[in-house]
């Protein structure tokens, strides 16, 4: 019989910091670790720390000493470790720094350093839990809910107002997706570029380095994993131009799906969105300049309440200026409880159907366009799958799975899903690209 995993405990500070001991010793127990009360019977050392004031700090570190000179094995928590490299500049062979309230990121660092006993009903899932996508790729949720109150939605009242996850337990869960072979994450929530604003932008921890709950941080990060890295349902925000450098880099996809819903200033008004159409042209163009490669696709709504022949021209006075690679566009319909539904001058379904048909009609023209311009050029492209006809379907840095466009390749038959490939552009059409392997 495999002998059981056996962590040493020290737990110093407030009432507070003892809580979050119980907390952690309570999963690691339900995880099949003993919890042993000396160094000399410890496979490792947690210690949960207090860095509240200067002897609480000096007591913390002589312990942290303490338990590497009598163990050697030590995993540090606690408020000392949200003290930038205090512990690290002392202590530099800790296998480990989180701040408090960190359960999940202390489990994480235990679990790499001390491998959890084997559970015959857990062990049934596999590390990445069970995903519906293809094993290539996988969404990576950050948050939950949303802090608008856009008109037409109901998504607060479902979810709730935006809670953001740890960036550390964010982190873990993407190194575990890659380590199981995702080629490609795709990072969503209802509001990602709010990412971290619930939680004031509190420092987290991730394999003990420190970093802000923050979209861009998040994504700096998720950009060191050497994957495809692709972002969801970013608003506009100016601080989202600080990611657009990481895209010209390579470290992030050069993709920005926006869902900026409409142009005309007084249909934003009424549907409550947070957005201004000139400067958001003005910021395309910055994009463009900083990664003249970047893709952007947003979605679009037509016949909203009280939409006007002039605000629909210019909606597509917008688009054409924008020359977006990828639109959706749906008719306005009423959803139950949308405070949109009590809005006068609604629209007649069949002029809605009109200004949609019109609307992906010039769209059409403007991607057939985009891509026209990317014959000739060599692309690196993921196969998504293999037809029995040898014809690989795959998509470029430009094409999210399932909502944008694909890459046909042709005699590719040996080729299978996850590959990433060279290929030339050979043609296209509205919608896809057709390549030669190279």
């Amino acid at each position: 019989m495999k002998r059981e995993p056996k962590i040493g405990f020290v737990s110093l500070g407030c009432p507070k910091a003892l809580v979050d001991s119980e907390q952690i010793l309570t999963r690691l127990r339900a995880e099949g670790y003993g919890i042993v009360p000396s160094y000399a019977a410890a496979d490792l050392v947690v210690v949960n720390t207090c860095g509240f004031i200067d002897a609480a700090v000096a007591e913390s570190l002589d312990a942290i000493g303490e338990a590497l000179a009598e163990n050697g094995k030590v995993i540090v928590t606690g408020c000392l470790g949200a003290k930038g490299n205090v512990v690290r500049d002392l202590h530099p062979s800790v296998l480990a720094v989180t701040g408090p309230h960190a359960c999940q990121e202390v489990l994480a660092a235990v679990h790499a350093h001390l491998p959890r006993p084997h559970d015959p009903f857990q062990d049934l899932v596999p590390p990445q839990g069970i995903k519906l996508t293809p094993r290539h790729y996988a969404y990576l949720k950050i948050s939950e809910g949303c802090n608008h109150r856009c008109a037409f939605c109901v998504i607060p009242q479902l979810r709730g107002d935006l809670i953001s996850r740890p960036i550390g337990e964010v982190l873990k869960e993407a190194e575990t997706l890659v380590r199981a072979g995702v080629k490609e994450l795709l990072v969503v929530s209802q509001d990602t570029s709010a990412y971290g604003a619930d939680a004031r932008y509190r420092t987290g921890f991730w394999n003990g380095r420190p970093l802000k709950t923050h979209l861009n941080a998040l994504a700096a990060a998720l950009g060191e994993f050497g994957v495809w890295v692709r972002l969801h349902y970013v608003y506009p925000y100016p601080h989202v131009d600080a990611l657009v450098p990481l895209m010209a880099e390579g470290r992030l996809l050069p993709y920005l799906d926006v869902p900026l819903q409409h142009a005309s200033p007084r249909i934003l008004k009424a549907m409550k969105r947070p957005a201004n159409a000139d400067d958001t042209l003005a910021r395309i163009r910055r994009w463009r300049e900083l990664c003249p490669d970047i893709a952007l696709r947003s979605t679009f709504i037509v016949g909203f309440p009280g939409e006007t022949a002039a605000d629909f021209e210019r909606l597509l006075e917008f688009l054409a200026e924008a020359e977006l690679d990828r639109v959706g566009c749906f008719s306005y319909s009423p959803v139950e409880g949308a405070a949109a539904n009590h809005l006068p001058d609604p629209v007649d379904d069949g002029v809605k159907r009109e200004r949609q048909a019109r609307l992906m009609a010039l769209q059409a023209t403007i991607s057939a366009g985009r891509l026209r311009r990317k014959i000739g050029q060599t692309l690196t492209v993921l196969v998504d799958a293999v037809r029995d006809d040898g014809t690989a379907v795959a998509r470029s840095a430009a094409d999210a799975p399932e909502i944008d466009g694909v890459v046909y390749l042709e005699k590719a038959g040996d080729l299978s899903a996850g590959d990433f490939v060279r290929a030339r552009i050979a043609g296209a059409d509205e919608h896809d690209l057709f390549g030669e392997r190279l």
